[in-house]
């Protein structure tokens, strides 16, 4: 994505308000993610020791920050990329009942990103999980989780609405559920992001189902770690994968906006399939894979929600600088300056 300068962009709200904003965003959309999915909010770690499987490896190549630890011999820590299976390991750890869970600030730092409106060096999310039950891995199951978080995401727009009337609401009052492949057969001329640009202006909100697994094209719509997201096991709709993205169609940049990736986790089977398909079975040997391989962690699902893009979408800014702060290119500064884009 390169970086995007509407033309005619005007500020919703001063950068004074827009810090009341934010808060009232962040505030409002934990309180109804917490009730919809039954989670509890616990504390989470900026960085866990290296070696042992707990990082988020993303799709396998971006580099996490790290260091070492000079009180424990030069033991290596690292930045986390995201918390998909720690979360899942405190799950277990706390002993939560299913169809509860827990849900926490993720901080991370992605220095590998290409900075642009979506795209910074600083990550924050809502990181949730939950205990489910076997018979809950179910494509069933994870669409109405979707749409618990769908309908949190429109009572936050409303109540954007109702603090500030001038900042009207744009999300449709459905999301529409649609698989990878189907998109595939639509628009096989398309590559996977123009895809996603067509289903999300078609219809302003998508959950869009299959991430990781290779469709008929023998090509993955896009990259996802073997080992936390089940993208492998079939559903009922005749596709494979129990994982998926809730994008919306952004009308100030006229782009696909991903505001979640999400799933039903890996039990055994799927983790060492995809394993296998990944060429990463040496990762069977790494703490958190040898949990599940022995049964020590609880069937989960779970996903991460951006603060940043949610306070984004909802105050309907151009630039998710706006709305957090992080660093910039001076000449990507300058281009949002010219068109009145104030990065914090």
């Amino acid at each position: 994505m390169a970086l995007i300068i509407p033309s005619n962009y005007r500020q919703r709200l001063l950068p004074e308000t827009t810090e009341v904003a934010i808060k009232m965003v962040k505030d409002s959309f934990q309180r109804q993610l917490s009730r919809a999915l039954n989670l509890r909010r616990v504390t989470a770690p900026l960085f866990v020791l290296s070696g042992t499987g707990i990082n988020d490896n993303l799709n396998g190549v971006e580099t996490p920050v790290n260091f070492t630890i000079d009180c424990m011999g030069g033991a290596r820590a690292e930045v986390v990329h995201s918390l998909a299976k720690w979360k899942r390991v405190k799950l277990g750890a706390y002993g939560i009942a299913p169809d509860y869970g827990l849900y926490t600030d993720m901080n991370a730092i992605r220095t590998s990103e290409d900075l642009d409106n979506l795209h910074s060096l600083y990550v924050d999310q809502w990181d949730w999980e939950k205990v489910i039950l076997p018979q809950d891995r179910t494509l069933e199951h994870l669409v109405a989780t979707v749409r618990k978080i769908y309908a949190a995401l429109l009572e936050t727009e409303q109540l954007v609405y109702e603090a500030f009337p001038h900042i009207t609401p744009r999300l449709p009052k459905e999301i529409k559920v649609i698989h990878t492949e189907e998109l595939l057969k639509e628009y096989p001329t398309l590559t996977p992001r123009e895809r996603e640009a067509e289903a999300a202006r078609k219809y302003g909100a998508i959950f869009l189902v299959g991430i990781g697994g290779k469709l008929s094209n023998g090509e993955p719509h896009d990259g996802r770690s073997p080992d936390y997201d089940d993208w492998s096991t079939p559903n009922s709709d005749g596709y494979t994968g129990l994982n998926g993205d809730i994008i919306v169609w952004d009308s100030i940049l006229n782009y696909p906006f991903e505001l979640s990736s999400m799933g039903i986790r890996v039990d055994k089977a799927a983790m060492l399939r995809q394993l296998e398909l990944a060429g990463e079975m040496q990762r069977t040997e790494l703490a958190f894979h040898k949990a599940l391989l022995a049964d020590e962690l609880p069937q989960s699902m779970g996903g991460g929600i951006g603060q940043s893009r949610l306070c984004m979408f909802l105050l309907q800014k151009a630039h998710i600088g706006e709305v957090q702060a992080s660093i910039w290119p001076a000449d990507q500064v300058e281009q949002c300056r010219k068109a009145g884009i104030i990065l914090m």
